[in-house]
Order: C-alpha cells, then sequence, then structure tokens
C-alpha cells in the first residue's frame, strides 16, 4: 500500500532516552484519552452551565489533538496507509446496507 507522509523528515535523536518524537507522541495519546474522557463526562452533565464548560474543553482539547498530529506528520513522525478505493467502496456498501436494515427509522438515505 502506499503511505502519505511529510516530505521532511525531522531526525530525532536515538537511544534509551526519550527524544522529541516519543515525547509529543505520548502527549498525542494523552490528548486522545482526554477527548474521549470529556466526551463522556459531556454525556453524563446534567447541569447546563458545567455541560457548557465541558463543551469548550472538550473543542480545545480536540483542537490540541489536532495540532500535535499536524506536527508529528509534518515532521515525518507520523505516516498514513492510503486507503485501497475497492476496499473503500467494498465496506460502504457492506455498513450502508447493514445500517438500513437495522435502522429503527426505516430507510435512510
Amino acid at each position: 500500500m502506499d503511505q502519505i507522509k511529510s516530505a521532511s523528515m525531522t531526525p530525532v535523536q536515538q537511544g534509551p532516552q526519550m527524544n522529541d518524537r516519543d515525547f509529543t507522541n505520548d502527549l498525542l495519546a494523552t490528548e486522545k484519552y482526554l477527548t474521549t474522557a470529556y466526551s463522556t463526562a459531556l454525556n453524563e452533565a446534567s447541569h447546563q452551565n458545567l455541560y457548557q464548560d465541558l463543551q469548550s474543553i472538550l473543542t480545545e482539547t480536540q483542537q490540541a489533538q489536532r495540532d500535535l498530529y499536524n506536527f508529528m506528520f509534518q515532521n515525518g513522525w507520523y505516516t498514513l496507509e492510503a486507503a485501497d478505493t475497492q476496499k473503500l467502496q467494498q465496506s460502504y456498501q457492506k455498513f450502508s446496507s447493514s445500517i438500513q436494515q437495522e435502522s429503527p427509522y426505516g430507510k435512510t438515505q
């Protein structure tokens, strides 16, 4: 499969100590965890002001997560694999028919 990656690669120090890529990857993992936790808290918040505060924090956390991802991608520390168009189409067909069959609202578009 084709890889999608940045044109540049920022070198990192090799060895047992954490390097810039390791620290950034750890921050990204933490932000991902926090967005999940804030999302759960948001679903369970019963007070409107608390809900609004959590929603604001979640939005900021999601943006920090995205910024870290972009930083890692731009430095060549995060690569993606290009999806096979045929596999995407097969998955779409499979799940769209499943959703239509299982939807409690009848047929959906």
